[in-house]
């Protein structure tokens, strides 16, 4: 071995003598300083699920829920006819649908459609206009979803009246449809 090559190696070691010789062994002070930690407060938040309304039958009529606010609406099941003629008027088919909706989403519902007519004409006539109306009823209610199974038919024909007066607007009050939950 060169002379260089020693003296290079005891360089080295007296350089890592005086390091391990100037590290010190007790350990180091911390400081810790606390500052103030901010808390916040969360309060506790229940949410209360809106009770679910689901329809029911109120003396033969339908309740159903209206908007988010528990509101409820008792559809009123009546619609008219005019004269001689068994077609569901544009003006009954949006309460039609909602008794629909309501056959639809709840098999346990059944109705009775009560047709009826006016007092003109024989009484077979009429028996047989009352029924047809409520038949027009029950399609277009079966169109909408609702199931046969859950609808009835009578006819009254002029034997209920809900105005006995003998003048247009008596009659026109007569002919029509009810819907009777059961």
């Amino acid at each position: 071995m060169g002379i260089t090559k020693i003296r290079g190696l005891l360089v080295v070691g007296l350089a890592a003598g005086l390091l391990a010789g100037c590290a010190s062994t007790e350990p180091e002070e911390v400081i810790v300083v606390e500052e103030p930690v901010e808390i916040e407060v969360v309060e506790e938040v229940v949410v209360v699920e809106p009770e679910i309304i689901e329809p029911r039958v109120v003396r033969g009529k339908i309740e159903i829920p209206r908007g988010d606010m528990g509101d409820t609406e008792i559809l009123q099941g009546i619609f008219y006819f005019d004269f001689d003629q068994a077609i569901v008027k544009r003006g009954g088919h949006t309460e039609l649908n909602d008794h629909a909706n309501v056959l639809s989403g709840n098999r346990m519902f059944h109705i009775r459609l009560e047709g009826h007519a006016d007092e003109r004409g024989t009484r077979e006539y009429n028996l047989a206009l009352g029924e047809r109306r409520a038949n027009a009823v029950r399609a277009y209610l079966l169109a909408q979803g609702a199931s046969r199974s859950q609808i009835e038919v009578i006819s009254y024909g002029e034997e209920k009246p809900v105005n006995r007066g003998h003048s247009e607007r008596s009659w026109a009050k007569n002919r029509r449809v009810e819907i009777v939950y059961r």
